[in-house]
């Protein structure tokens, strides 16, 4: 029955493709010749763990030590252990010298990297640097005259052409899945400097980093995410467009980070009814709402109402369009602009700044973080009834005090020192009465449990 599909879907693919017949190689021929420059990347992080069985150690103030001997009898903590948390992905490599891509969040807080070949050589890997905006890594293996991939021009895709991943899902290296591309530009939430390629190709963990290819062997793509209700795949994956990621890569190799324009606004959609509003002739643009106090917009003249219509020469059609725009340019390069304000154009020239790692991306909103470094939400009526609660506030990040606590994105903050926390304000309310250098107990529900996390206020 395999046999049969997959003959049945080259047949397809030579048909469909906008090359000619010599040109295009079925997936068996893509896989043979390609195959050998995909890896299997396994990382390993050492986390803390309190030796006698708290996922922390006991914090050094007294009161918080009463706390937990209090609720926690005969389990004093310990000293802290390091426990490896073992990760696994995909990548491939791009030059003969072991230059290998990957995703950002594949190599994330890992303290070894090592890369297997399809031989099943193993090499330990070095970070050469990480984007997490666009979720790209560069590694880097010692080894010569390795297999590299073919690069591939994106922008010349097509919507239903055929497409194939190789990569190491749930662990099975090697693994071959097929589809089609299912749409082009995709704007995913929190992700503004990636115009995503929509494919039904079935991606699953460990997928992630390795290649999306055409059908004439050459990388396309790489296997980002998935849309998922059960965290398996259901028929809609994403790729960052190879373009995308080569243009951090000289970055990441050269510097170790990336270096982007900023602007300093927060712009929306222009619907039918703006622009109808605003006097255009269509929806197109993107429509500020906010600009920054000081901020490299706010030095052009840049005004909340105006529609931008293009930056630096290149038509701005949608509001996702504008952060890879700004992204890609250089910071202190000055920009001309085209906005749309009081029914006509206006020309306007901004000189960008750049954009700090802890700066929201333009577009966005940035997140409002409490004392201790937490980002929270309210859970909704829906929420508390999935979760079957009456109380607790949604953790939307973690940094800082937080995040060396290990309080993780998604938990659901219960209490405070054993005080039920119904809202964001009384979170607040309540951690804001803590003195520099003493600690509090969040109850913290996450997944099926519910466990006590110690977090230290460092400062104000």
């Amino acid at each position: 029955m395999m046999r049969t599909v997959l003959a049945t879907m080259a047949l397809v693919f030579v048909l469909a493709g906008p090359a000619s017949a010599r040109d295009v190689m079925d997936v068996a021929d893509l896989v043979e010749r390609q195959g050998p420059a995909v890896v299997n990347i396994s990382t390993t992080r050492l986390v803390k763990r309190g030796a006698e069985g708290l996922p922390f150690a006991l914090p050094d103030d007294e009161a918080m030590q009463e706390f937990f001997h209090r609720f926690f009898p005969g389990r004093p903590g310990g000293p802290m252990q390091d426990i490896p948390a073992r990760g696994a992905g995909s990548g491939f490599i791009v030059s003969s010298d072991g230059y290998i891509l990957t995703n950002a969040h594949v190599v994330k807080g890992a303290d070894e990297v090592v890369v297997k070949l399809i031989d099943k050589r193993k090499y330990t890997a070095k970070v050469v640097g990480a984007d997490p905006r666009t979720d790209v890594a560069v590694i880097k293996i010692t080894a010569a005259s390795l297999p590299a991939v073919k690069l591939g021009d994106p922008t010349k895709l097509r919507v239903g052409e055929a497409v194939a991943a190789i990569g190491s899902p749930f662990g099975f290296e090697n693994s071959v899945t097929a589809g089609i591309v299912s749409a082009k530009g995709r704007s995913l939430p929190s992700e503004s400097y990636v115009p995503y390629i929509q494919t039904d190709v079935p991606i699953n963990p460990g997928n992630s980093g390795g290649p999306l290819f055409n059908m004439r062997g050459e990388v396309v793509g790489i296997n980002s995410q998935i849309y998922s209700r059960s965290g398996g795949y259901q028929g809609v994956s994403f790729a960052i467009p190879i373009d995308v990621a080569m243009e951090v890569v000289d970055q990441l190799k050269t510097g170790g980070k990336v270096s982007r324009g900023w602007l300093g606004v927060v712009v929306q959609e222009v619907t039918a009814d703006l622009a109808d509003s605003f006097g255009l002739d269509r929806p197109r643009g993107a429509l500020v709402s906010q600009v920054q106090q000081d901020g490299p917009a706010h030095q052009a003249d840049l005004r909340a109402s105006d529609v931008i219509l293009s930056f630096n020469g290149k038509t701005v059609e949608n509001s996702g369009d504008l952060p890879r725009m700004v992204g890609l340019a250089k910071p202190g390069a000055q920009i001309p602009m085209d906005v749309w304000r009081k029914g006509r154009v206006q020309h306007l020239s901004v000189v960008l700044g750049e954009l700090p790692a802890d700066k929201p991306v333009d577009g966005q909103d940035s997140k409002t973080y409490s004392r201790g470094g937490l980002a929270l939400s309210e859970l909704s009526a829906e929420q508390r009834r999935a979760l079957e609660l009456d109380h607790g506030v949604l953790v939307e990040d973690a940094k800082g005090d937080a995040a060396r606590a290990g309080i993780r994105t998604g938990d659901v903050l219960l209490a405070v020192n054993n005080i039920k926390i119904a809202t964001v304000a009384a979170f607040r309310k309540a951690i804001a009465a803590v003195p520099a250098g003493k600690s509090v107990a969040i109850l913290v529900r996450r997944g099926d449990g519910s466990l006590y996390i110690p977090l230290k206020i460092t400062g104000e």
